[in-house]
């Protein structure tokens, strides 16, 4: 992989050139006798993302054939041309292939492709010591693009992927390393770095405020727990989003042991991705800031760590949450609606959204359901509804829709309090997390919950991805930001 992809004018860089599958010929303009041979090569048959080298330098790319060709498949040629190009040892490329797509296609196929070189070109190995048998990086890559629409697209592509990027970097940094007060601090640095303002609920904070949940959650580890709230105001607002506020709520649980009602079977392998919703909002608010959408847009990270001890919380007791609702616990283990529910109610009554959305690593229920190839949402404003499948389209960060009916907010009630925190039946388990946090939702307010359990990390490569975080969620919160202005 490359150290890092810039965009940088590079006229006498290698040409990368593209064929379809079922159309390997060459604009006449790009014709020569080394360029035909490695096209008619009986051993390149242009399938997506192939990538063979001409004797004069100029790399080929294949696309598939030209029917089946779609931003999805634009992401994954550019996330297998990165690879072809490292292998290759090539540090700089100009892409002379913009001109293959219709005008209405190219800032969107330019900006998949952007995407998938960028995602693709990341790995774990901040932490590698002494003893890595890891590949060196390959240095930088410099892409030039050209101009217009498609190199429009390519550049935004390449930002966007920089910030899932980020995103990724917080989900896989250890628990030893990423406590509350760490991830704290990134989002400060991150305000800082971008111009936005940051805040901080401190647990003695939370406490004097009564944020029952984020208090009991955070109480038995000697790394207490917060809130972290980052606050994007642009000197411009756009007329379609004057008077709105977007709120993005992220579950940020750094560690989790399940407490009392404790993880087993090596079930605690792998909670540091616990806070992958923070993570994307983390990464989300970065591609914003940095885009200067014209859109008010805040985010909230209740950060905790779900430890054992003498103070830690317990099955059976009984908590009064930020807005007044009384939770009996049930299960410790049932965590991020107790910090997320705290997060909800104090963000609708402080900032007054107009529009919020909440991510969540929150149930395994969610996982069974819909494997991970889609997170589950729920939303009961039609509008809403509709943003958030559409740019569940355009990214491919795909998207479904589960009921949450009067029955599901009746199932957990509670014979001690209010309402428990987890229903000991197992009867709609994914949706069981979504009826908890409805009462905590001001009701004027259009409300999403994305439980993202199954997408946010992958146990094994991906043309996208390699085994780890996969930073799912920002590209569909930028892309719904945008569309909000």
């Amino acid at each position: 992989m490359f150290d890092r992809i810039t965009i940088a004018r590079a006229p006498k860089a290698p040409v990368i050139l593209a064929v379809h599958a079922d159309d390997k010929s060459l604009a006449k303009g790009d014709r020569n006798a080394a360029r035909d041979a490695a096209v008619s090569a009986a051993s390149f048959r242009a399938e997506l993302g192939e990538t063979t080298a001409a004797s004069d330098g100029t790399v080929i790319l294949g696309l598939g054939k030209k029917a089946d060709f779609n931003a999805k498949s634009a992401r994954t040629a550019g996330a297998r041309l990165v690879r072809g190009l490292e292998r290759m040892k090539v540090g700089k490329a100009r892409v002379a292939f913009g001109g293959m797509f219709a005008a209405r296609d190219a800032r969107e196929f330019g900006q998949a492709m952007g995407e998938g070189l960028a995602l693709a070109n990341w790995r774990v190995d901040m932490f590698d010591g002494k003893a890595t048998q890891r590949t060196p990086r390959a240095g930088n890559l410099a892409i030039d693009a050209g101009s217009g629409a498609f190199a429009d697209g390519v550049a935004r592509g390449l930002e966007v992927g920089a910030s899932v990027n980020e995103a990724r970097r917080i989900a896989a940094t250890p628990p030893n390393i990423c406590t509350p007060n760490w991830f704290a601090g990134e989002a400060k640095k991150l305000a800082r770095a971008a111009g936005l303002s940051f805040k901080l609920i401190s647990f003695n904070d939370a406490k004097k405020l009564g944020m029952g949940g984020i208090v009991a959650v955070g109480q038995g580890s000697d790394e207490k727990s917060l809130i972290a709230i980052l606050e994007y105001k642009p000197k411009r607002v756009s007329s379609k989003a004057r008077g709105k506020t977007l709120a993005l709520v992220g579950k940020t649980l750094t560690y989790d042991t399940g407490g009392y009602s404790l993880k087993v079977n090596n079930g605690m392998k792998g909670m540091k991705y616990d806070k992958c919703g923070g993570a994307a909002v983390f990464g989300a608010m970065h591609a914003i800031a940095h885009a200067k959408l014209p859109i008010h847009v805040v985010a909230l990270f209740p950060a905790a760590e779900n430890m054992v001890s003498s103070n830690a919380y317990r099955p059976d007791d009984i908590i009064t949450m930020y807005n007044g609702t009384t939770v009996e616990v049930t299960n410790t283990d049932a965590e991020g609606r107790l910090v997320l529910a705290d997060a909800i109610s104090y963000g609708c009554e402080k900032y007054k959204p107009t529009t919020m959305v909440e991510l969540s690593t929150l149930t395994g229920g969610v996982v069974t359901a819909l494997g991970s190839w889609s997170a589950g949402y729920f939303c009961d404003d039609a509008k809403l509804r509709d943003a958030i499948e559409s740019s569940s389209d355009r990214t491919g960060e795909k998207v479904w829709r589960l009921p949450l009916w009067k029955e599901h907010k009746d199932h957990m009630k509670s014979q001690h309090a209010d309402i428990i925190n987890s229903n000991p039946s197992r009867l709609a388990h994914p949706i069981q997390g979504a009826a908890f946090l409805d009462y905590f939702v001001d009701k004027s307010v259009p409300f999403a919950h994305i439980d993202i359990a199954g997408v946010a990390n992958s146990d094994g490569p991906t043309d996208l991805c390699v085994a780890g975080p996969t930073g799912y969620g920002v590209r569909l919160l930028v892309d719904l930001a945008e569309s909000m202005c």
